[in-house]
């Protein structure tokens, strides 16, 4: 069960990472977003670590 939930949050940190370089590529990046996706990013990466 606790793995299930460990892939889910890696899945959903692999999303937002994802999320981050589309939006890198943009030719203007919109710096709101990219602050609300790395501070996601980071929060997921705590929650993973804590598994």
């Amino acid at each position: 069960m606790a793995n299930a939930h460990r892939d889910q949050l890696i899945a959903r940190h692999a999303k937002l990472e994802h999320s981050l370089a589309t939006e890198l590529k943009r030719p203007v990046p919109d710096s709101a977003r990219l602050r609300a996706l790395k501070r996601e990013k980071l929060k997921l990466k705590d929650a993973i670590s804590a598994h």
